[in-house]
């Protein structure tokens, strides 16, 4: 099975695979990569055309100055066309820019999978993103023109990020090229603009209809990012929705889960 990358006219590095079937596309969270969902993407190309989107402000697409979910949904959404209509997959912030997407341009999905994330502002729900505000201070704290190996890179964000598994994500970010080093990710403006990431554009998509295709919704059983009483947010603007929770599973559920994960999006995309 061949990967294909390139960056198109929209700013944003995708990779492509499989050959026929319908159009699946995914949009990974925040410090992700398309490439981060390629375990899964290879479980669906057998019947699917698939692409795996840097999303903006990260992995090889283009930088803006600000984070705004209505930008970004805009800019995915042109990777798209009404004759040929994506089943769209998206986890955590990519999750919340595919619901974005969705509703300002439902002719162009022809069927959503929320990952993770729920359609409301984390902040005013009692979730702060002082986590990930740490995570970025850190990474902008490595001095990378000293930086020697990778190994080091990681020493140095222990004590920062001492989970192993997050701190290898994180530094997957991390680019060597031409004997320099550079993190892919904006990560000055993701840092200033987490409460964004954290949000929902309620105001901006006040009048616009909800989203009546299908939507299915995925959580992690131990994920506080879907929650009972975001229930009612969700039916609201996808009313069509149907959620699954996986066992065993925390936030970034379809890399704990990915098997279990994979077959619950077949069976959806099949249906």
């Amino acid at each position: 099975m061949v990967l294909n990358d390139a960056r198109n006219d929209t700013g944003l590095h995708v990779t492509s695979l499989g050959e026929r079937g319908p159009l699946v596309a995914f949009c990974h969270g925040l410090f992700g990569q398309g490439k981060n969902w390629t375990t899964i993407a290879k479980g669906v190309a057998e019947d699917h055309r698939v692409l795996l989107v840097d999303m903006p402000h990260h992995g090889r697409s283009a930088w803006a100055d600000r984070f705004d979910y209505l930008d970004v949904a805009d800019r995915v959404a042109g990777l798209f066309r009404e004759d040929d209509p994506v089943a769209l997959v998206g986890h955590s912030m990519g999750g919340k820019a595919a619901m974005v997407l969705a509703l300002r341009h439902p002719e162009l999905v022809e069927r959503l999978c929320v990952v993770d994330v729920s359609p409301v502002d984390y902040a005013a729900a009692g979730r702060g993103t002082e986590e990930f505000a740490g995570y970025i201070e850190a990474m902008l704290g490595l001095d990378l023109a000293t930086l020697e190996h990778r190994r080091d890179a990681d020493a140095a964000l222990t004590d920062a990020v001492p989970n192993p598994t997050v701190r290898s994500f994180l530094l997957q970010n991390l680019h060597h090229h031409a004997g320099q080093w550079s993190w892919r990710p904006n990560l000055e403006v993701l840092g200033r603009d987490l409460e964004v990431l954290g949000g929902w554009p309620e105001d901006a998509l006040a009048g616009v209809p909800p989203y009546d295709g299908r939507t299915l919704w995925v959580a992690g059983q131990r994920s506080a990012y879907v929650r009972e009483e975001y229930a009612a947010a969700m039916d609201r603007w996808f009313p069509r929705n149907r959620r699954v929770v996986i066992k065993d599973a925390g936030h970034w559920v379809h890399s704990e889960q990915p098997q279990v994960f994979t077959e619950v999006l077949r069976r959806f995309l099949a249906s």
